[in-house]
């Protein structure tokens, strides 16, 4: 196996708290039932919760678009939906594909850390394929 693809993503909490439950931001659409009834099950805020998942999912996007160097960008319309964050029952993150990301990365396994310090949540995205 080999990295083919690395990406990290960086997020304002308190920014991303005044945008989260906003009707018309990107925001809306993109967390799936089960990443925002984890969030709300957490003993801190759930925007902070919500902004790792946030950053660990363009964290996946920046790692599978640097593996794409020199070819055409593929970022399907709602591609964040399909970038799900999932946690066992220790609260270990893995990432859960569906949709046209799912087909494209089929053969790559993710390997996915989440951290939130202060006022910052972020993540680090690393794609192995065979």
């Amino acid at each position: 196996m080999g990295i083919v693809g690395v990406g990290i993503d960086l997020v304002s909490i308190s920014d991303f708290a005044e945008q989260v439950d906003q009707p018309g931001t990107v925001f809306s659409e993109t967390f799936t039932p089960g990443e925002r009834r984890d969030a709300s099950d957490k003993s801190s805020s759930a925007a902070r919760h919500l902004a790792a998942r946030w950053a660990a999912k363009e964290a996946v996007i920046k790692a599978w678009s640097g593996s794409r160097f020199a070819q055409r960008p593929m970022l399907p319309e709602g591609i964040h939906r399909d970038i799900e964050v999932v946690t066992d029952v220790w609260g270990r993150p893995r990432v859960r594909l569906t949709g046209d990301i799912a087909k494209h990365l089929a053969d790559v396994t993710i390997h996915v850390s989440l951290t939130h310090e202060g006022e910052t949540a972020a993540a680090v995205a690393i794609l192995e394929a065979d």
